[in-house]
């Protein structure tokens, strides 16, 4: 598991020591009887009691008939799951795992993966005014999320920063049932009627990690942070970064509350058993938001019983874009996020020794006790190459770097950036095909430039300094832009792209949402941070607003909303691109259903819901790998008859019928009509072609027929099917793979 911000802020020389560790902590234990320990995850199926002490009590005894002594059994278990599922994390043997996997009470035994963790303008962008005023009818009628609770899985949180003020809180909610954990640097003083839990999960983490953190809920690392005050920080007027960003900064669900699980330590390292120890918990709390800003490659059953209890989940889709294939968190039980670009840039005035002026993007800031030397012109160096290799040795000192790189080549704005910061140097220009490398490694430039330029300036860059004897140049501090010069939104670079690997007949990600240069509070001020771990918050306070407005609206039901009312054009009318190479107009691959757009979620008209128990018909199988449990695969259907706001066939050989459903949450009284965008290469027929809703008939069934229209080994189109009329429009997006045979590899 990973926190998925889109890069480390920390030096490359930071990450090496991290993976050094997680190396090291590959190493098993020795147990007593003889073989290594490893931690597993041993998961059991639905709470088979009402007390929570019986559920321990019956793992304690599957356990002992196991380790045959009950001194080994409480010594091995690490956490008991016994509120929202029954399990437990404990330490064995390669061989007792295989032992305990054939018990018939025992549905799956697998071993605890590592995960790691992957606004002032944001919000105002995607319509929500936090002043209540104009067209955003939903932050207004959702009193801000008023009383709704987000649970928040990360690296803990900072209670003193004044995103979390409480002033004006009524009482906690009598419905929380969670706790505030006290630790070395956390009192029971530290929660508060914002902050109304906080737990933390140690147990099962390596000291290593521990031990540059602190036994409590406090955020060390300011991840989780960033994430909680993106999500539900009240109101704070005139923060900024360094000047950057200036504005109030604030969550989606301003009056929403917020309940710690501080699941991942150091660096960002957690794993499968801190993280599932982390939503029994919250949902025996009574959270109704779960937001998870960290990557899991295997499925979720813990996620699964949370959404049955009526928890809506929001996860990142992953920071490993523009790849095909590499979104993360599939389950269609929650929403996946991708990361887009708002209406906010900061462009940096480069002027050459030759006087002429060009325009970059940066995070450049002078300090309070900078000299007046530092603003002038410097000398400018460009050498053969900025690989380390060749560029160590080069004198910077004094002066600025020029670089030309690949796309995304993280490596190399790390290591000249930091060997420019060493050298004494002044800054770095890097010029690359698109500037889309969100700022992330702030860190390795504090107290220097580091301007990014695209390839057309670069080239004006260097035809200067071919002319030039001594070449000069002077960049100045940068400022900042809103507004509809800049084009936006769009998907960034970094975002994961489907198809789900694990789920290839379900759309993924499901939905885009801010996530590039996302300002929110970080310790006791402001940083700015990019990643899908910034666009997941952006969708938990969304739905926590959806929650307050809607209370009797299922997960389904709000994640068909978000879905099925997203944008898929900007303020001018184009269609939003996604960065890549080239980029190129998004697909539903790159946004799912579009950019996230809260205020026409908040009355969508129509809703796909979904039966939370229904999953279970078509993923059990995919959670309980097991012979001695029934899971019958032959005669179960393809994904892509669940009742979904998307439709993914990627095996279209010949006709295909699926039939979807939809709920009217709109006018009693209304009539929609059908419009179909069929994916290239299939012809895709809908029947009936107009619903009528009454007070009598809320629910209507139709049916999508999808023909392939060629034979032909092919890839993925897309297109979409529309229910509207005067004043709703009901998009869902479609994809389809046209196939003549299985297995067969496309890489010629």
């Amino acid at each position: 598991m990973g926190l998925l911000q889109s890069s480390s802020s920390s030096s490359r020389v930071a990450w090496v020591l991290l993976l050094l560790l997680l190396c090291f902590c590959e190493l098993p234990f020795r147990a007593h009887g003889g073989g290594s320990r490893k931690l597993y995850i041993a998961y059991l199926g639905h709470v088979k009691h009402d007390d929570p002490s019986d559920v321990v009590a019956s793992h304690h005894d599957l356990l002992t008939s196991l380790l045959e002594s009950k001194e080994e059994s409480l010594a091995s278990v690490v956490y008991n799951y016994k509120h929202g599922f029954s399990g437990f994390a404990a330490m064995l043997t390669t061989e007792q795992a295989k032992e305990l996997a054939e018990f018939p009470e025992v549905i799956s035994v697998q071993p605890s993966k590592r995960h790691t963790p992957t606004t002032t303008r944001s919000w105002d962008f995607l319509g929500l005014n936090h002043q209540m005023t104009g067209s955003d009818m939903l932050h207004g009628s959702s009193s801000g999320g008023e009383d709704v609770i987000i649970g928040v899985i990360d690296t803990g949180i900072w209670p003193e920063s004044r995103s979390f003020n409480d002033a004006g809180y009524g009482p906690v909610p009598s419905r929380w049932k969670g706790k505030c954990q006290v630790g070395h640097d956390w009192g029971s003083t530290n929660c508060s009627r914002k902050i109304i839990g906080a737990r933390f999960y140690s147990a099962g983490v390596p000291d290593q990690f521990l031990e540059t953190d602190s036994l409590s809920p406090r955020d060390h690392n300011g991840h989780g942070t960033h994430c909680a005050s993106t999500a539900a920080g009240s109101a704070v007027e005139a923060a900024s970064f360094h000047g950057l960003a200036k504005g109030v900064a604030r969550g989606g669900a301003t009056r929403a509350r917020i309940a710690v699980y501080k699941s991942f330590w150091g660096l960002g390292f957690g794993n499968t058993a801190t993280v599932l120890a982390a939503i029994d918990d919250a949902i025996h709390d009574g959270v109704d938001v779960l937001s998870m800003s960290f990557g899991v490659d295997e499925n979720s059953f813990g996620v699964l019983h949370a959404v049955q209890k009526g928890i809506t989940v929001v996860y990142a889709g992953g920071n490993e874009g523009p790849r095909p294939q590499t979104v993360r968190n599939g389950a269609p039980w929650a929403i996946t996020v991708a990361a887009s670009k708002i209406d906010r840039s900061f462009p940096t005035m480069i002027t050459l020794g030759s006087k002429q002026q060009i325009v970059g993007q940066s995070l450049y800031y002078r300090g309070k006790n900078s000299s007046k030397s530092s603003s002038g012109f410097k000398g400018l160096v460009v050498p053969v190459s900025c690989d380390m290799e060749i560029l160590n040795g080069t004198d910077v000192k004094g002066q600025i770097l020029f670089c030309t790189m690949q796309p995304g080549d993280q490596d190399v704005f790390q290591q000249s950036s930091q060997y420019v910061r060493d050298g004494g140097g002044s800054g770095v220009i890097f010029a690359q095909y698109t500037t889309d490398l969100s700022f992330t490694a702030l860190d390795v430039c504090k107290g220097i430039a580091c301007v990014l330029v695209d390839l057309d300036i670069g080239k004006k860059i260097a035809s200067y300094m071919d002319d030039a004897s001594s070449p000069m140049v002077k960049i100045e501090p940068a400022r900042t832009i809103t507004g509809k010069e800049t084009l936006a939104p769009k998907v960034a670079m970094f975002s994961s792209r489907g198809p789900s690997p694990d789920y290839p007949a379900i759309i993924k990600p499901d939905i885009a949402a801010p996530g590039v240069n996302i300002l929110a509070a970080k310790e006791n001020s402001y940083a700015i941070l990019s990643g899908t771990s910034m666009a997941a918050p952006h969708v938990a306070g969304v739905v926590a607003l959806l929650k307050a407005l809607h209370p009797n609206w299922s997960s389904a039901a709000i994640k068909s909303a978000i879905v099925t009312t997203a944008h898929t054009t900007d303020e001018h009318g184009m269609p939003i691109l996604a960065e890549g190479l080239p980029r190129k107009i998004a697909d539903p691959f790159d946004y799912g259903g579009g950019n996230i757009n809260p205020c026409g979620a908040a009355d969508p008209g129509l809703v796909y819901d979904i039966d939370s128990q229904d999953y279970d018909k078509y993923f059990r199988c995919t959670i309980v790998k097991k012979a001695s449990v029934h899971c019958n695969t032959t005669g179960m259907l393809p994904a892509y008859h669940l009742n979904l706001p998307s439709i993914s066939v990627p095996n279209l050989r010949s006709p295909v019928t699926v039939s979807r459903t939809v709920t009217n949450v709109g006018d009693v009284d209304s009539m929609y009509h059908v419009e179909i965008q069929s994916p290239v290469g299939v012809r895709m027929e809908v029947d009936p072609p107009v619903l009528v809703f009454d007070a009598k008939n809320k629910v209507r069934m139709f049916r999508v027929k999808l023909s392939p229209v060629w034979k032909l080994q092919g890839d993925y189109t897309f297109g979409s099917l529309t229910w509207g009329n005067d004043q709703k429009v009901v998009r869902i997006p479609v994809a389809a793979r046209i196939t003549i045979q299985d297995f067969y590899a496309d890489v010629a």
